[in-house]
């Protein structure tokens, strides 16, 4: 499965009338995990890169609710590029994939949903390091 299938671009429905929009994002319904955990990065600006990691086991998807970013998203092999530019458009990552997001408009808010609570120690903080446990669980995989 190429990297695009795993890591698909999710379209929201974009509601309103008259008084304004409305997004409704649902756990196991528009994404596909249930929600244990939300948290949003703001006041960075285009010089900065956040997240750097991969994680072992939690699911993300990533909104920019408010302005723009990018993220690179890359399991090693392959590399997608994604601009985060509506507020009805996210991004959903798995375990193990590599993230970095950056080119951060000075408007915006980058609201994360995440399939887990916080452990420190599912991250993956180094690239080499990640990229020695992709290699290590496809030797370990049936072919």
């Amino acid at each position: 499965m190429s990297l695009h299938e795993r890591c698909p671009i999710i379209c929201f429905d974009d509601l309103g009338d008259e008084r304004g929009k409305l997004v409704v994002i649902e756990g196991n319904e528009s994404i596909p995990f249930e929600i244990k955990r939300v948290f949003y990065i703001y006041g960075s600006d285009a010089t900065v890169i956040r997240g750097q990691h991969a994680n072992r086991e939690s699911e993300f998807v990533l909104v920019n609710v408010a302005g723009r970013s990018k993220v690179r998203i890359t399991d090693g092999e392959e590399e997608i590029l994604v601009e985060l530019n509506k507020p009805m458009i996210g991004v959903y990552i798995p375990p193990m994939v590599w993230k970095d997001m950056y080119d951060f408009s000075p408007d915006s808010v980058l609201l994360v949903l995440a399939s887990t609570h916080y452990d420190g120690d599912e991250y993956i903080r180094d690239y080499d390091t990640y990229i020695q446990e992709i290699r290590k669980n496809q030797k370990g995989s049936p072919s």
